[in-house]
């Protein structure tokens, strides 16, 4: 089994120069960071179990538990861990409402929380990927990937229309009737049944008209406003997992985004 310790930091320094240290010299607490990812990513630690305190984990690395709380610190602000006051550390989970609303971000102008939306899966079929989702998926052209077009409804009404794509060597068993017969939301179900975390994505917004078929879908005139979102979701290790363009209806809900 490999050492999990850290090389030490005057290893990683590399020869000074005129600009200073080595570029790819990095804190010990981000080379700690990186052990734990490596570990999620293993699944050493799965969605929604706790993971060891602090002192093990400093004794584990043979390093200063503040440099563990530092490494966990960080994880904990990207929401790849979340803290519980008394219970300890614990492993994101989609399953919990605070992570699947960072991912959700339709929210209604008349100010009702947590409105839970309908899903209604339209298609699950495999296909060629395209050069621009192969390239995004960092896949090659032509591999196969996994289309799902689904619709969302808030109280019964259309309101998001999603395409996905996720790579076909991974969700392999993903199928139409599986999709239909999950009441969970989507990242929970992929993370529990494919052992798939998605902890950020990328995303861009622009106006569209919604074309026919669209407009067909969210029961709009052809030619409507619509807001696009093309997102890119991404797992450990930053690895693409999930493309996705959703056309979203907003006469009666808004796009919401927290800066910090």
């Amino acid at each position: 089994m490999a050492d999990p310790r850290p090389e030490p930091s005057s290893r990683n320094k590399g020869a000074a120069g005129p600009g200073g240290p080595s570029a790819a010299f990095s804190p010990l607490y981000r080379q700690i960071k990186q052990l734990l990812v490596q570990s999620l990513d293993r699944a050493e630690w799965k969605p929604g179990e706790p993971i060891p305190s602090e002192i093990d984990l400093a004794a584990r690395f043979q390093v200063s538990q503040g440099t563990v709380r530092k490494a966990i610190d960080e994880l904990a602000a990207e929401h790849v861990l979340l803290r519980r006051q008394g219970k300890g550390t614990f492993v994101a989970t989609h399953h919990e409402a605070r992570v699947r609303f960072r991912f959700l971000r339709l929210a209604s102008d008349e100010g009702v929380e947590g409105e839970i939306a309908e899903s209604h899966v339209k298609e699950c079929r495999r296909v060629r990927a395209s050069a621009e989702v192969a390239r995004a998926l960092e896949l090659r052209a032509g591999e196969t990937v996994v289309a799902i077009r689904r619709l969302l409804t808030f109280g019964g009404v259309p309101t998001v229309l999603d395409d996905i794509y996720l790579p076909g060597s991974i969700f392999r068993r993903l199928t139409l009737e599986l999709l239909a017969a999950n009441k969970a939301p989507l990242y929970g179900f992929l993370e529990s049944e494919f052992g798939v975390s998605m902890i950020r994505a990328d995303e861009k917004l622009r106006a569209v008209a919604a074309t026919p078929e669209a407009a067909a879908e969210l029961h709009v005139a052809p030619g409507a406003p619509l807001l696009q979102v093309d997102r890119t979701s991404y797992t450990y290790g930053d690895r693409p997992m999930e493309i996705r363009r959703g056309l979203y209806l907003t006469d009666r809900y808004h796009y919401r985004n927290s800066l910090n």
